[in-house]
C-alpha cells in the first residue's frame, strides 16, 4: 500500500447531489420528512422503552439500543446531505470526512451485531424459555452491547485508517452524498487491492457472522414453532420474530448487495441510491416495523398516549 501524501488534499467535494435543479426542491422534501420521521421514530422508541416497566426485558434493552444507532446515523448524514442540496459548493473537510465514515462505519457494525443479540435472545426465549432470565441476565445484556460497540470501535478505526492512508492526488471530487468507503476507494491514485481485502475480510466476518447467527438462530425457532400443537401458540410465537425477521432481512440484503461484491462491478450512481436505502429509508422504518408489528409496543404507546390526554 502506498502512504498517502494528505497534504495534497485538504478537503472534499461531495457530487452525489441531483443535477437536475428542479429535483432539488422535492428531494429536499421527501429527506426531510424521512429525517424527521426517524428521528421522532426512534426518539419516541427509546422513551417508550424506557419509561414502560413492561418493557424492560432483555428484547427491548437490544431494541433501544438498535433505535440508538438508527438515530445516531440518521444525524450523522442527514444534516450535511440536506445542506448540499442547496449549497454552491458541496464541500467537506478532510479530517470532517474521516469522521462521518469512522462514525458510519461503527453504527453499522453495532446495528448488525445487536440483529445477531435479538435473533440469539428470541431464540433463548422460545427454545429454552424456563432458562431464559437465567441465560439472558442483565448482566450478559450489557456485556452483549458493550461488546457490539467495542468491535464496531475496533473495526472502524481499522476501515478509516486503511482508506485515510491512501493518496488522494488527482482529484477531490467524491461521487456520492457522503464520505463512504467504496467511493473513496475509486477516488483514490494508490492502489486499493490491500484495502479491498481488508475490507472484504472484515465485512465478512462481523456481516458473516452476525447473519450465521440469525440464520441458525431462525431455523432452530421455526422448528420449535411448528412442533406446537396449538395454532393460536404458534402464531403467537411467529408475531414475536416477525418484526425482527422484516428488520434483518432489510439490513443485510443491502449490506450484501453493497460490500460484498468485486469492486469493479460497483455502478456508482445505482449505488448511491442504496446507500440512501440502508442510511436514511431503513433507520425510519425500523421503530414503524416495531410499533406496527409488535403488540406489546403499541399498547405501551397506547397506555402512554392515554395517560398524556388523561393528565393534560
Amino acid at each position: 500500500m502506498e502512504e498517502g501524501n494528505h497534504s495534497e488534499v485538504t478537503e472534499f467535494i461531495l457530487s452525489g447531489r441531483t443535477d437536475r435543479p428542479e429535483l432539488q426542491v422535492p428531494l429536499f422534501g421527501v429527506f426531510l420528512l424521512i429525517c424527521g420521521i426517524t428521528l421522532v421514530g426512534n426518539w419516541g422508541m427509546i422513551l417508550l422503552i424506557t419509561i414502560d416497566p413492561r418493557l424492560h426485558t432483555p428484547m427491548y434493552f437490544f431494541l433501544r439500543n438498535l433505535s440508538f444507532c438508527d438515530l445516531c446515523v440518521s444525524l450523522i448524514i442527514s444534516p450535511k446531505m440536506l445542506l448540499n442540496l442547496f449549497a454552491k459548493r458541496n464541500s467537506i473537510s478532510y479530517t470532517a470526512c474521516a469522521v462521518q465514515m469512522y462514525l458510519c462505519t461503527v453504527f453499522a457494525d453495532v446495528q448488525c451485531l445487536l440483529l445477531a443479540v435479538i435473533a440469539f435472545d428470541r431464540y433463548v426465549a422460545i427454545c429454552n424459555l424456563l432458562l431464559y432470565m437465567i441465560t439472558i441476565s442483565r448482566q450478559l445484556c450489557k456485556q452483549l452491547v458493550a461488546g457490539a460497540y467495542v468491535v464496531g470501535l475496533v473495526d472502524s478505526i481499522i476501515y478509516t485508517c486503511f482508506t485515510f492512508r491512501l493518496s488522494f492526488c488527482s482529484s477531490n471530487i467524491i461521487n456520492h452524498f457522503f464520505c463512504d468507503i467504496l467511493p473513496l476507494f475509486a477516488l483514490s491514485c494508490s492502489d486499493t487491492h490491500i484495502n479491498e481485502i481488508v475490507m472484504f475480510a472484515l465485512t465478512s466476518c462481523i456481516t458473516g457472522s452476525s447473519f450465521v447467527t440469525v440464520l441458525l438462530s431462525y431455523v432452530y425457532i421455526i422448528s420449535t414453532i411448528l412442533q406446537i400443537w396449538s395454532a393460536e401458540g404458534r402464531q403467537k410465537a411467529f408475531s414475536t420474530c416477525s418484526f425482527h425477521l422484516t428488520s434483518v432481512v432489510l439490513f443485510f440484503g443491502t449490506l450484501f448487495f453493497m460490500y460484498l461484491r468485486p469492486t469493479s462491478s460497483y455502478p456508482m450512481d445505482r449505488d448511491k441510491v442504496t446507500s440512501v436505502f440502508y442510511t436514511l429509508v431503513i433507520p425510519m422504518l425500523n421503530p414503524l416495523i416495531y410499533s406496527l408489528m409488535n403488540t406489546e409496543v403499541k399498547d405501551a404507546l397506547r397506555k402512554a398516549m392515554n395517560k398524556l390526554i388523561t393528565n393534560s
